[in-house]
């Protein structure tokens, strides 16, 4: 079994395949079969296996085009004429206009970084030569596609219409090897590197969302939901607005109990002072404050769990306290294990709150 290392944790390559396989419904298609059953040495020939298969099936469909505006100087009449460009050609005795126009283009920001990430795939020690085979021979059909630098790309400019719904996963996946792990060497290079903690941190909490709604089918509901601020007082409404919004990453109801879970992926799971390791007081106080906004009548049906990702620290915590009437807590959830263990935490995590006997 092949491990990746993210600062003081060892994950099975293939694990972050199926997490990914969650968090991205489509990668469970069957034209990516094939990657569900190889063996990876390390997350970049995994993403590489990826895109190669999700950029292929996309050629298939044709390359998504947007509309792009285009100044050009032409014989006839197109779009807008650009007076002042045109006034400068006949002075020059120019006989052309100067025409503002929008044209139907691959040459888009979505399609630049799908280049720019085989480019860097490409150059990658990690990618196995047969993958780069099938890389190049994607990247032809990229020929009038223009490369991006990596640092500036606009990754917040990307929306999704039915048109590029297909360009979700792959930009994401992107996202992940641009963003995640190309840094800079001292030369101005760049270099690909191990899986980010922040960026396996993201994909760690969508997991475990999509993994309880896509299984535990029992539940009333499973999102990612607000608590509100249980405030007293005439004034209270107007006085929100100055508070936080408490945003829960996993919140799993089942009729008038609710199991507030919050996944924390550190290298560090405990906080050290002198010789005492203790839970980081932050993550305390935040699931403290979520469970007792949430259960503002007291009923003791909510419980509030932090779920850190187990480290290869020799103290990992397994605790369960009674706060106030609320069951609050620390666990881990293993990801070096072969991926039916994995599920096996999370179905006894939430079985043993809401008492069902998950097969």
């Amino acid at each position: 079994m092949v491990y990746l290392m993210i600062k003081d944790k060892s994950i099975f390559i293939k694990n972050i395949y199926y997490m990914l396989s969650y968090a991205f419904k489509i990668l469970k298609q069957s034209n990516y079969d094939e990657v569900a059953s190889e063996k990876f040495e390390n997350a970049q020939d995994l993403f590489a296996a990826i895109l190669s298969k999700g950029i292929a099936q996309q050629l298939k469909q044709g390359l998504y085009r947007e509309y792009i505006t285009k100044n050009e100087t032409l014989s006839t009449m197109r779009g807008k004429l650009d007076l002042q460009e045109t006034l400068r050609n006949r002075i020059q005795r120019k006989q052309k206009l100067a025409c503002e126009f929008d044209e139907l283009s691959e040459n888009n920001l979505f399609n630049q970084i799908l280049k720019t990430t085989i480019h860097y795939l490409l150059i990658a020690e990690g990618v196995e030569v047969e993958r780069k085979s099938v890389l190049k021979k994607i990247l032809v059909f990229f020929d009038g596609i223009e490369l991006l630098e990596p640092s500036v790309i606009p990754w917040s400019h990307l929306y999704y219409q039915r048109n590029n719904k297909n360009y979700e996963m792959l930009m994401n996946v992107c996202y992940f090897v641009l963003d995640g792990m190309l840094r800079t060497t001292e030369k101005g290079e760049y270099k690909m590197e191990s899986f980010s903690d922040e960026h396996m941190a993201r994909l760690y909490e969508k997991f475990i969302l999509e993994y309880y709604n896509q299984h535990h089918t029992y539940l009333s509901e499973v999102n990612a939901g607000q608590v509100k601020w249980n405030l007293i007082g005439d004034n209270s409404e107007s006085m929100i607005r100055f508070l936080p919004i408490m945003q829960t990453d996993i919140m799993l109801r089942l009729k008038d109990q609710i199991l507030i879970i919050d996944a924390k992926y550190y290298g560090k799971t405990l906080q050290q002072q002198y010789d005492k390791y203790t839970l980081h007081s932050n993550n305390v106080y935040q699931i403290f404050t979520y469970v007792k906004n949430q259960d503002k009548n007291n009923t003791g049906n909510v419980a509030g769990i932090l779920l850190y990702a187990k480290t290869d620290e020799d103290i990992t915590p397994d605790c369960m306290f009674n706060m106030g009437g609320n069951q609050i807590g620390a666990k881990t959830l293993d990801l070096n294990r072969d991926f039916p263990l994995i599920a096996e935490q999370l179905d006894k995590l939430a079985g043993d709150f809401f008492k069902v006997k998950f097969a």
